[in-house]
């Protein structure tokens, strides 16, 4: 049952994370924004992992070489799925690019059935098809006699990055072998810290005046960090306790975060269309998270 409530919290934190980078997105490119996600994460992740060994000291892990291939593919997907819903938010809604990237939530059920030997009993996989009928309708409308291609499969692959992050994550944590808070952290720890020298290492080499305007954001560049630090450990903490399906269905309730930010921070109008896909995605949510209430 923990897994739920460290969901929540994980799209909660998201959702304010992702407005706020669509907030940045208007004055810093694609990979500045996704820089801006990581740069305080480690500090604040490493602080973690010291707070969870002063109060419950356990062994430091031996990290193999299949645990840090695993953490790596895990973190390079991370930042192209990021860099690709930041073009979403420069090409379409806030709102409209959180709904397309949703569509993790379906590729990370299939996926891990599939490669990961995830087993999803028949509600699981009904609230996965609701949560996608909802997905569809909060991409928003394509202009009369045209379908926007371009934005569709930007937004689909947001949600594969998404998804096999994920998967790679779960798939990470149980080669540890320690209290699930601890995994969650040394994860964490690993994936932003490949994360931060991937992307700094390649802005230092292109695109030096992206930085520039990075550090001349703090505020909202720590405020990104710390939000999105809050995400992750909480997904990457519901990921080590149940299926990545389940999990990330469920975690479409940042979709109802998504519309509230929208509508009285970002002042964007939401359409009945996308009060229509909130309502699929709550009834998404409760379908999948119903097996874990009764077995609870």
């Amino acid at each position: 049952m923990l897994w739920i409530p460290f969901t929540l919290a994980a799209a909660f934190t998201q959702a304010l994370r992702n407005a706020q980078q669509k907030q940045l997105s208007r004055e810093v490119n694609a990979v500045g924004v996704t820089l801006a996600r990581f740069i305080w994460a480690l500090p604040l992740a490493l602080g973690y992992l010291l707070v969870l060994y002063a109060v419950e000291p356990v062994a430091v892990p031996q990290f193999t070489t299949r645990f840090i291939f695993t953490v790596s593919a895990a973190a390079i997907s991370q930042i192209l799925a990021t860099a690709l819903m930041v073009l979403l938010f420069q090409r379409r809604s806030y709102t409209a690019g959180v709904g397309l990237a949703k569509s993790e939530a379906l590729l990370a059920a299939v996926l891990g059935s599939i490669f990961f030997g995830a087993l999803l009993g028949p509600i699981g996989w009904l609230g996965i098809a609701v949560g996608a009928a909802a997905v569809w309708l909060l991409k928003g409308r394509s202009k009369p006699g045209s379908l926007d291609l371009t934005t569709l499969l930007v937004g689909l692959g947001s949600g594969l990055c998404f998804a096999l992050t994920t998967l790679w994550v779960r798939d990470a944590c149980h080669q540890l072998d320690l209290p699930f808070l601890h995994t969650a952290a040394w994860v964490l720890v690993w994936t932003i810290s490949i994360q931060v020298a991937v992307l700094v290492g390649w802005l230092l080499l292109r695109d030096r005046p992206t930085l520039l305007k990075v550090w001349q954001r703090p505020a909202l560049v720590f405020r990104i960090s710390l939000s999105s630090s809050i995400a992750s450990l909480c997904w990457f903490t519901a990921v080590n306790l149940e299926e990545v399906a389940l999990v990330k269905t469920l975690g479409q309730i940042e979709v109802f975060f998504t519309l509230l930010l929208s509508q009285h921070w970002l002042k964007e109008r939401v359409s009945s269309r996308e009060r229509l896909g909130l309502l699929l995605i709550v009834t998404s949510a409760v379908l999948v998270a119903a097996p874990s209430l009764i077995g609870g």
